[in-house]
């Protein structure tokens, strides 16, 4: 038969390959695990710090644009209130532009009736001043010649007659 040597199975052979293992283990844990969880635990602090700070970036992009928003709801609402205040503005301009222009015109009505009165009154006094005048001649005349009461009333109405006339004429 054959030997089973090849087979054995040596005690001390296992024992010095599991200290052997636990040597490289306790080796490699000292010089590599140590070293390459720090590694990792600072990669993973600064992958956190990153999104922190991308929160904070993003909170205050949003902050920005509602603080923005804001700001162009009063811009629009001062326009509006610009061009309220412009047209209520021009319209009371033009209203009072309107009533001067009124005002204005009245006085020129005014003025001109005033005109139209003194014209009239002149034309008056002017026609009392020519009754007199011819008054006056006719006095002259009645005088230079002896007329009887007759005559002198026959003169008196067809001189007055005829201002009449004149002063129909002139109308």
């Amino acid at each position: 038969m054959q030997s089973l040597e090849v087979i054995s199975i040596n005690l001390w052979q296992i024992l010095v390959s599991l200290c052997n293992l636990l040597i490289l283990f306790l080796i490699f844990k000292k010089f590599l695990f140590k070293p390459v969880k720090k590694m990792l635990a600072e990669r993973q602090a600064a992958i956190d710090d990153r999104y922190q700070k991308a929160a904070k970036a993003e909170d205050s992009a949003l902050e920005m644009k509602k603080s923005w928003d804001e700001k162009m709801e009063k811009a629009d609402l001062e326009a509006d209130n610009i061009i309220k205040s412009a047209a209520a503005e021009a319209e009371l301009q033009s209203r009072k532009t309107l009533d001067e222009t009124r005002a204005k015109a009245e006085q020129i009505i005014a003025r001109a009736e005033a005109d139209a009165e003194l014209e009239r009154k002149k034309a008056e006094d002017g026609i009392k001043r020519e009754i007199v005048y011819v008054s006056t001649a006719l006095s002259e005349k009645m005088l230079e010649r002896e007329i009887n009461a007759e005559d002198h009333r026959a003169l008196i109405d067809s001189f007055i007659s005829s201002i009449g006339e004149e002063q129909d004429g002139d109308k």
